[in-house]
């Protein structure tokens, strides 16, 4: 995993992954680009990058593949094809480095290493915190899962993207960091909700509140980025309810495999899951506090 890497396939190009590919494209990377809906790529292809028919045309004659896209099932459908047949990884020259950014699951993870290794290629999870925000200021967390080798090649691409970039094990140990990431996050968004809700309940002005508090022990990225766009309800999206639903399904699921219990991701899930029903999957992860909003006085938590 030595040689240079100049020419990136790049698939899925959604709210995160047009900006991370502009970065690539501005730092001097020649950049193809594939996603399901095209009009998605194409302020990219406008500034010269190269449109590929489908995930196995953007990844032949790569030096390095990125993937980012939404679910472990389309994760699936990108590596391996449909049915198991051919997919990026078959298409791809050998040599090839890939990088799933999505977040999926560690297994999903570990069989795409396995086949990786077994097509002479090299594969890495490295799912990122720092929303849509960081995907556009560069500034993510990268959370990378795969061999000391394979992550040591794709640092210098990856330091285009974000700020810290730690190797957290091998395949899969990527994925089970951002499942802890989503699990902390999950908690503290509904915190800053309960907080905002119980700040404008009596009487306090929100802008002034969230300045006090989240200049103290209280305060996070959440509750600094996100807390101001719920006191004025502004819920879009920078990471969309829908696919934080995906990730802590997945955390739960690895949890309870484990047989660990965990109240506070099981409680922010289900109402998670209560907004989706109500069809504001595509609405921000922020826009939790309409829960909060719906209950009115009564105790959200109680069924």
């Amino acid at each position: 995993m030595n040689k240079k890497i100049q020419k990136i396939g790049w698939i899925g190009t959604g709210v995160m992954g047009a900006p991370m590919a502009q970065r690539l494209m501005e730092a001097g990377y020649t950049l193809t680009v594939y996603n399901r809906t095209k009009a998605k790529a194409e302020p990219l292809i406008a500034k010269g990058a190269v449109w590929a028919d489908g995930p196995e045309a953007c990844a032949k004659g790569q030096d390095m593949v990125f993937t980012m896209v939404g679910y472990p099932k389309d994760v699936e459908e990108v590596y391996f094809g449909e049915e198991g047949k051919d997919g990026i990884i078959a298409a791809a020259d050998a040599g090839t480095l890939f990088v799933d950014m999505t977040t999926t699951r560690p297994s999903l993870s570990v069989d795409i290493a396995k086949a990786a290794e077994a097509a002479g290629c090299a594969a890495i999870d490295a799912p990122v915190s720092g929303g849509d925000v960081g995907a556009k200021a560069g500034t993510l967390s990268i959370m990378a899962g795969g061999s000391e080798e394979a992550v040591e090649a794709a640092e210098p691409v990856l330091s285009h993207l974000g700020t810290q970039i730690l190797r957290e094990g091998g395949p899969g140990a990527g994925q089970h960091t951002k499942m802890a990431n989503q699990i902390a996050l999950a908690g503290t968004v509904a915190g800053v909700c309960e907080a905002v809700k119980y700040g404008k309940t009596v009487g306090l002005d929100p802008d002034q509140m969230l300045k006090s508090i989240g200049g103290g022990a209280a305060g996070s990225w959440q509750m600094n980025n996100l807390g101001p766009k719920m006191a004025v309800g502004d819920y879009a999206p920078g990471f969309f309810i829908k696919h934080l639903v995906k990730d802590l399904t997945i955390a739960d699921t690895e949890a309870e495999d484990r047989d660990l219990h965990l109240v506070v991701l099981k409680t922010v899930l289900s109402m998670y899951k209560d907004l989706r029903r109500q069809d504001m999957g595509e609405l921000g992860t922020q826009a939790l506090i309409a829960y909060y909003d719906a209950k009115g006085q009564e105790d959200p938590f109680d069924e």
